[in-house]
């Protein structure tokens, strides 16, 4: 009976969350990775709007080395902020215990580390811990996540990997059509595309790529540093670097040989300050 009613509820969640987040109170808090300067952390605390009373949660589950990653960042936010701050790792702690998940629910302010986007999902997916960070999203908190973290954010989530190539290259070396693999998310953002580590790693195929697959989406390259806070259908730029933003392929077709071409599309550039247009 407990398991029947914790599939109906998780199905529940997957049915709703998508119009839940068109309607969320909360914030998308999404950095491209790298070093994170205490001005930005100063304005992803300002943007979780933190009462004396709240808290907050790191997610170390995409990182091979979760206890020193939370402890680094939880050492920078305390020197800001000195407010609790827990560390939950599901990846050592059952998924299913309320206590844990009631608390994560509640949260104003979720933290997920870097690492592997495909190792934090494999622990989250069809869990009560997904459904509890997007019950605190809807509730009005702020989601943030670095790195993997930032790549989480999307339904279709970048895994990294091309399949048509066995030889990993972060930059991919061709544009190819159906090359590039997604893999499911936390659907925080259902219409948008988030890559991290943008201009530092040179991630223009890969995004491009991601474009060509879903040309009804928008998809946003975040580069080391630098940060998009996302409220409803818009994105502010802050953070040291820069910002790119994909939409709109025009004629996309694609060769015999599987070459991806589009006459045009819509390409910006970003910086601190800027407001730009995304999808939920």
């Amino acid at each position: 009976m407990k398991n029947a009613f914790l599939l109906a509820f998780l199905l529940g969640v997957s049915l709703f969350a998508n119009a839940q987040n068109k309607t969320a109170k909360g914030n998308l808090f999404i950095i491209g990775g790298g070093n994170r300067s205490d001005a930005l952390m100063k304005q992803m605390l300002h943007t979780a709007e933190l009462k004396p009373s709240d808290y907050i949660i790191v997610l170390p589950m995409a990182s091979e080395v979760p206890d020193a990653g939370f402890g680094t960042l939880s050492t920078q936010l305390q020197k800001l902020d000195p407010r609790t701050i827990k560390n939950f790792n599901f990846a050592r702690h059952e998924v299913n215990d309320k206590k844990w998940t009631d608390s994560l629910a509640n949260a104003k302010l979720i933290y997920i580390l870097g690492g592997d986007q495909s190792r934090f999902m494999n622990v989250v997916l069809n869990t009560p811990v997904y459904a509890a960070i997007h019950k605190a999203y809807q509730n009005g908190a702020t989601i943030a996540g670095t790195s993997a973290g930032a790549a989480v954010m999307s339904k279709y989530m970048i895994t990294g990997k091309q399949l048509l190539d066995t030889v990993y290259k972060e930059t991919f070396n061709k544009l190819w059509d159906k090359n590039i693999e997604f893999s499911q998310g936390m659907v925080l953002l259902e219409n948008t595309i988030i890559d991290q580590h943008f201009l530092k790693r040179n991630r223009y195929n890969r995004l491009i790529s991601a474009l060509a697959a879903y040309p009804d989406l928008v998809c946003v390259g975040i580069d080391e540093s630098t940060a998009i806070i996302v409220h409803g259908n818009n994105a502010t730029v802050a953070g040291e670097s820069q910002v790119i933003r994909l939409a709109k392929p025009k004629n996309l077709k694609k060769t015999d040989e599987g070459l991806i071409k589009f006459n045009q599309a819509e390409f910006g550039i970003f910086t601190a300050g800027d407001v730009i247009e995304i999808k939920p």
